[in-house]
């Protein structure tokens, strides 16, 4: 898939809702004004989580709370559409292929929790047009392994996940890496501002995603660290002014240039 001269922004909602629709619409509603092209949630079933310490600190009836129902996957998908922002979603279990595929996204996430899962990879690439792979908490065999899929449809996006982030834990090295065996790449981030998304446009990343709220006082780990709106809509503006800079304009003197290059050349000199 071709993504040249266009870097789509995606607004990582997530389960910052903590399961009240009204509020997944109205961060919908907010991030497109934002500047977002996607707004991402993500797609699970506490049912089929696995026994852990969860059951104990509290975590799995915040799972089961912030869980999406299919009716609350097409409420959303038509927010969106409303908006004119693309619906995306995260998808962690096989068991959830069939569904997603008949709600038919424009893309799919697969999260840094189950890069290593080649099957669930291997079957998105199959039923979906696009696959954002997030490349988070991974050994760079199991990177490598994703890359010699050589799937046009897979993008791959740098991620480091520690939450929130540090900058000096960024780690640009490995999107780096990752460039010399894909023209398309992304980056997923976690730095509670913009300066790492800043850098990965200027980098070439086609897809930037950051954690987005409408407001940093919410409850919920996600939502203390993820850029407001204001935040967002300076990114979408940086994203904006590099597309318009990078335009190719060739290498002689430009329209803009004339009247310097016609009536003030040689003025000084003989």
């Amino acid at each position: 898939m071709k993504t040249k001269n266009k870097i789509s922004l995606i607004a990582e909602i997530g389960w910052n809702h903590l399961g009240n629709i009204s509020l997944a619409k109205k961060m919908i509603k907010i991030a497109a004004k934002s500047g977002a092209d996607y707004c991402k949630f993500q797609t699970w079933s506490e049912k089929n989580l696995k026994p852990g310490a969860w059951d104990n600190d509290g975590r799995r009836s915040i799972y089961k709370r912030a869980q999406l129902s299919h009716k609350m996957h097409y409420h959303l998908k038509k927010e969106c559409k409303k908006n004119n922002v693309k619906f995306l979603t995260s998808i962690f279990s096989l068991k959830d292929i069939e569904f997603l595929s008949k709600l038919n996204p424009a893309a799919i996430k697969i999260p840094s929790h189950e890069v290593y899962n080649l099957k669930l990879i291997k079957e998105c690439v199959k039923k979906f047009k696009l696959v954002l792979v997030s490349a988070g908490a991974a050994k760079w065999s199991e990177v490598k392994k994703i890359i010699d899929l050589k799937s046009k449809k897979i993008i791959l996006m740098h991620c480091v996940s520690s939450y929130p982030l540090d900058a000096n834990k960024v780690n640009f090295s490995k999107l780096d890496k990752i460039k010399n065996y894909t023209k398309n790449i992304g980056y997923s981030g976690h730095y509670n501002n913009i300066e790492d998304a800043v850098i990965a446009i200027a980098k070439g990343a086609n897809f930037i995603e950051k954690h987005f709220t409408t407001n940093n006082k919410l409850s919920g780990r996600d939502n203390k660290y993820a850029l407001n709106p204001a935040k967002f809509k300076s990114l979408s503006e940086f994203r904006n002014i590099y597309l318009k800079m990078s335009t190719p304009r060739g290498f002689d003197v430009q329209k803009c240039e004339l009247d310097i290059y016609k009536n003030y050349r040689g003025r000084w000199s003989k």
